[in-house]
């Protein structure tokens, strides 16, 4: 069942609280900022992302307290100065940021009561911090402010005008997330971490249009093993194998699996977690010499094929099945 909420019909803070669940997770802006009279601040925000490179601009919420629905010294420092540096948050240091965010008054320094370092910026006046790996020196080309309730945003829109990254986290020009170890806000007191098995790969569409799904047969469409990302993958590809080239597979493997002498069902499934779906399909028409119903063994080889990417075997595979009806 579907809730469906309009924000008339709740408070504010219940919004709030349904709002960052369903978007999330989002990245932490570390923002550091200098006042009139020079006192620093380190605040972080999770209404953030960047949203173009030429030039390079990104973006974050400055929004009103909640409580009260005061200015908060980042928003006060950025209407004075116009800059200020915007650092990634990483896991090393999520303890330290949860302790800057705390409301402190405005002489209080949070680099200090953080026991995050505050080094020279090369183009702006506000310091950056020592410890993230990702900094961005910046200067305020817009605010927008959206109300004056509690809660109301104030969208600071700034240009990148250097940026400063740790070369470690660099392998082939990429950041690497698990070398960067981002973490990233989720609703209330939870975090998400961007590292290890939470990191996976999708493929960009590239320059070619994939067949879709209304292309896809629907024997492959109708089976209980393949997700409703598996068929996405299906339809991702520009062409799909003919019929004789899924038989020209077949023969081939057919030829090789005489060679086999198996535990068939139990070899299978070890395959499956070394990810071998080529042995895979080899016990799979072994098995189906046996038993032309156990068509799921071919499915489940174009499967793993499918999530080790390799969309012509996966589909070579999936045809497979019709010719065993």
């Amino acid at each position: 069942m579907m809730l469906h909420i309009e924000p008339k019909d709740v408070s504010v803070p219940e919004f709030h609280k349904l709002l960052l669940g369903g978007v999330a997770p989002r990245p932490i802006a570390l923002v550091s900022t200098l006042s009139e009279d020079g006192k620093p601040n380190l605040s972080p925000f999770s209404f953030f992302n960047a949203f173009g490179v030429n030039p390079p601009i990104i973006a974050f919420s400055a929004a009103r307290r909640g409580k009260d629905g005061s200015l908060k010294d980042t928003y006060n420092n950025l209407m004075q100065t116009k800059e200020c540096v915007v650092q990634a948050v990483t896991y090393s240091m999520v303890e330290q940021i949860s302790l800057a965010s705390s409301e402190y008054p405005s002489d209080v320094d949070e680099f200090f009561k953080s026991g995050l370092t505050p080094i020279e910026s090369d183009k702006v006046k506000p310091p950056r911090v020592k410890q993230s790996p990702f900094q961005m020196e910046c200067i305020l080309k817009d605010m927008i402010s959206y109300g004056e309730g509690g809660g109301s945003a104030n969208l600071a829109i700034c240009e990148v005008v250097k940026l400063h990254v740790k070369k470690d986290i660099i392998k082939d020009g990429i950041i690497e997330p698990d070398l960067i170890d981002l973490v990233a806000r989720m609703s209330a007191n939870y975090y998400c971490r961007a590292n290890g098995d939470s990191v996976f790969v999708v493929e960009k569409p590239g320059t070619s249009l994939g067949v879709g799904f209304d292309n896809i047969p629907e024997f492959i469409k109708i089976s209980e093993i393949y997700s409703a990302n598996d068929l996405a993958k299906f339809a991702g590809i520009s062409k799909i194998p003919s019929s004789k080239e899924a038989f020209e597979l077949k023969k081939n493997i057919e030829d090789e699996r005489l060679k086999i002498n198996l535990p068939l069902v139990e070899t299978f499934f070890e395959y499956q977690v070394l990810n071998n779906y080529k042995h895979m399909l080899k016990l799979a028409l072994t098995i189906l010499q046996k038993d032309k119903k156990e068509t799921k063994y071919l499915e489940l080889t174009a499967k793993n094929a499918l999530q080790n990417n390799d969309k012509k075997f996966a589909w070579k595979s999936a045809l497979m099945v019709d010719q065993f009806k």
